[in-house]
């Protein structure tokens, strides 16, 4: 039998009690997960790691969840990561904003961590 590696999965949020319950949750599906609180610190953890997806917070610190994400749009990888926006933003402009910084969804908090999992492994197989 052979074995199939985990889906690297990064987690951004300066919440650090939504943080530790993110990692519990996808930790418990499958993921391979490493975290940040800011967004320098999730785009050095990208950088370094390029992660088959992202989940971001938008407001973060340091350097918004957009910023990240068009950072990390720039890197171009193949395949293209999924990136994932969690935020309290929620007005139609700023989801717009969200798709066009290179985010695949846009979920407004708090969401069901299940759509989130299924947002995720819509196209990221692990």
């Amino acid at each position: 039998m052979g074995h199939q590696r985990a889906t690297r999965l990064l987690i951004a949020d300066d919440d650090a009690n939504l943080l530790a319950a993110y990692v519990l949750f996808f930790t418990a599906h499958g993921f391979d997960i490493r975290t940040a609180c800011n967004g320098l610190d999730a785009l050095a953890q990208y950088c370094a790691w390029h992660p088959e997806a992202a989940l971001l917070d938008v407001e973060m610190p340091r350097l918004d969840g957009r910023a990240v994400a068009r950072r990390i749009r720039y890197v171009d990888d193949v395949p293209a990561p999924m990136l994932v926006a969690v935020t309290g933003l929620e007005r139609a402009e700023e989801r717009r904003e969200s798709l066009r910084s290179g985010f695949n969804h846009h979920f407004v908090k708090p969401v069901p961590m299940p759509v989130i999992l299924a947002a995720l492994t819509g196209r990221v197989r692990h």
